[in-house]
């Protein structure tokens, strides 16, 4: 049957109207929600001091946490890369192992307005010998290195459990390691774990000796344990949960609730 010529325009102009709705409909047509990009942490490597040899043992570990645990992780030893630009790509900054003067002024500056901005600091064994003579510097990190005894193993105590990177330990924890020394400990930092200067020869602190603490800082927050000199340390089970529970405090990543400490 032929269709009337009066007709034609309007069937013509629903079978447009029709594969238009088609169209929109399509699941095939219809566009993919873009994930949101992982979070990142940036570990900062840089040595003007001694150069510990477990440095690339702790990058890759350090990466197969941010690989398991749903996080990017970049590395740089480059003190250029301390810019405001840089930095906004990350959640945390993780001094690894640094020793000596590290940054120039204007990289400090770019620095405290990170952490400022709310972000976080973690600072692995010898970020503790690092930058003397930046003040804010020692407030972040906590304390400075005041030296160690000889490699050994020592019974460390969880004294708090409330924190991912104290969750998962033994009340007691016995490890090998090089246990630090330190002056110009801040009062103000949350202790997570001490030393029981019993078990080892060569502590400085009597029955107070922390060796791992976390606090908020200048809006942002800070990490710090002092494990991590070997490199079979990068290789426990125990130490690598530790680090990525101080990690993810850090960098915002933690579920859990915690008592705001600020200074």
């Amino acid at each position: 049957m032929n269709t009337p010529v009066l007709l034609r325009p309007y069937l013509l102009l629903l079978c447009l109207l029709a594969a238009v709705l088609y169209g929109c409909n399509s699941s095939e047509d219809a566009a993919a929600p873009v994930p949101e990009p992982l979070p990142k942490v940036l570990v900062f490597y840089k040595t003007a001091g001694f150069s510990h040899p477990s440095i690339p043992d702790a990058i890759t570990a350090l990466r197969q946490l941010g690989a398991a645990n749903r996080f990017g992780v970049d590395t740089t030893k480059v003190a250029a890369n301390f810019t405001p630009a840089v930095l906004a790509k990350y959640k945390a900054v993780i001094f690894l192992s640094t020793t000596g003067d590290v940054l120039n002024e204007v990289q400090q500056q770019a620095f405290e307005q990170y952490i400022g901005a709310g972000n976080g600091f973690v600072g692995i064994h010898a970020a503790t010998d690092t930058e003397y003579d930046w003040p804010w510097y020692n407030g972040l990190v906590g304390a400075y290195f005041n030296g160690h005894p000889a490699i050994q193993p020592a019974t460390l105590n969880v004294v708090d459990k409330n924190h991912d990177a104290t969750a998962s330990l033994p009340d007691q924890w016995q490890r090998t390691d090089e246990w630090y020394n330190f002056r110009d400990l801040s009062a103000d930092v949350r202790v997570l774990l001490t030393l029981d200067e019993r078990s080892y020869s060569g502590g400085m602190h009597g029955n107070d000796h922390p060796i791992a603490w976390y606090h908020g800082y200048r809006s942002g927050r800070a990490f710090y344990t002092a494990g991590g000199h070997t490199t079979e340390s990068y290789q426990e089970p125990l130490f690598r949960q530790h680090l990525l529970g101080g990690i993810q405090y850090a960098a915002g990543l933690s579920k859990r609730v915690l008592e705001p400490v600020m200074d």
